[in-house]
């Protein structure tokens, strides 16, 4: 079973890791049956992916357009207090140890039985309050740990699984993976999920903010454009392992643990140039922040990248902002339309693999592929609602 030790394992925890692994292999047909637990009008552009309607502008804003604010210590939510109480008292969601301890957060059952490749609480910006409709766009934060979504959003997921999985949490005999399909509608969930009944509400849960960038390579002289997407290996990443999804994505936080970088990085066009330069342009995740401040001014890449978005080569635009059914994820969706000429000097034309899992080949922005992606293929919600909402607003989008 991946991530298992090589200890012996305690009956819970082989049972934790049994529901783990089922969610871990069942990831996209799990999140489709948590959707349809939702009205129609919730989902965004006819995918899984929830939205507030304060989250859907009627048309794309220009990155730049969106004011941020960044306050002081955000008090935790009283459901996000009773959540991690919730997890702790319920067994299938936290194992006991061979010495009779139990473990305390959800994360922390993930570190030692099932941790991906990288796997750090680092700190993040906490999103508390998010308008993309009023004038300007706003989002609101403060700072949290990236543990914070683990512990609540992937322990709902391991609770939703659970549930369908037949397991002690819902007292069902096992169902078997053939019953999760994307058709199908879950059981009344339990404890967390009936917690968190509006997913989209920022005041009762804590919510790290993702960065999803639909990439768009653009030949003017044709006049078409291509788009990538990405694998995402489980090995590898502790949110979304083997689905595919729209590259890059990445989480709002600071480059480093330095407090100088709080307020440095507090940039969404800053953070989106750092995944640029991991996924696509095989730079390491190595900023030396620690000891400064990133100098985005002489760093020749960024440097690069933020010029042409001065002259137009790159625009960028934010197309709305949702919530995964499943896991909770949070991801601002984003498009960064790039000139070929452009794309290809920065990131050539022989993509991969990176650090988080294998970029697939680049695929024709056009109607009919991007109904094929969304419909057969276990695309991310945010993914597939990047790619919907895309191809809606193409006009505005130049693509």
């Amino acid at each position: 079973m991946t991530g298992s030790p090589a200890r012996t394992l305690t009956p819970s925890e082989f049972e934790w890791l049994t529901v783990r692994s089922y969610l871990t292999e069942h990831r996209y047909d799990l999140g489709v049956a948590a959707g349809e637990n939702h009205p129609p009008g919730r989902r965004l552009a006819g995918t899984p992916l929830l939205a507030a309607p304060a989250w859907q502008p009627p048309a794309p804003v220009p990155l730049q357009d969106i004011s941020l604010e960044l306050t002081g210590a955000h008090p935790r939510p009283a459901a996000d207090v009773q959540a991690s109480t919730d997890v702790q008292a319920s067994t299938p969601l936290l194992p006991e140890r061979a010495d009779g301890t139990r473990y305390c957060r959800y994360s922390e059952a993930m570190s030692e039985l099932a941790a991906p490749l990288v796997f750090e609480n680092r700190t993040t910006y906490r999103l508390t309050d998010a308008d993309l409709t009023s004038r300007p766009p706003r989002l609101v934060f403060t700072t949290g740990r990236y543990f914070d979504g683990i512990d609540v959003g992937e322990a709902a997921a391991h609770e939703y699984a659970a549930e369908r999985l037949g397991g002690p949490a819902s007292g069902r005999r096992s169902v078997g993976p053939r019953s999760v399909g994307p058709r199908s509608v879950g059981p009344r969930s339990a404890g967390l999920r009936e917690r968190f009944a509006d997913p989209c509400d920022l005041r009762r849960r804590p919510a790290n903010l993702a960065i999803s960038t639909l990439t768009l390579r653009l030949d003017r002289r044709l006049g078409r454009a291509r788009f990538l997407l990405h694998w995402r290996d489980p090995a590898k990443v502790g949110h979304a392992g083997g689905l595919y999804q729209v590259v890059p994505v990445g989480v709002f936080q600071p480059s480093g643990e330095a407090p100088w970088n709080r307020q440095h990085d507090f940039s969404l066009w800053r953070c989106m140039v750092r995944e640029f330069a991991e996924e696509l342009g095989g730079h390491l995740e190595d900023y030396a922040s620690d000891s400064g401040p990133v100098d985005y001014g002489s760093w020749p890449f960024a440097r690069q990248l933020t010029d042409a978005l001065d002259r137009g080569q790159v625009r960028v635009w934010c197309l709305g902002l949702g919530t995964d059914p499943l896991t909770y994820a949070t991801d601002l969706l984003t498009v960064a339309v790039i000139d070929s000429d452009l794309f290809d000097a920065l990131f050539g034309e022989n993509l991969e693999r990176n650090a988080e899992g294998e970029i697939l080949p680049a695929r024709e922005f056009a109607a009919h592929v991007i109904d094929r992606t969304v419909t057969s293929e276990p695309v991310q919600a945010a993914g597939a609602a990047l790619l919907r909402l895309a191809w809606q607003h193409r006009d505005t989008l130049g693509g």
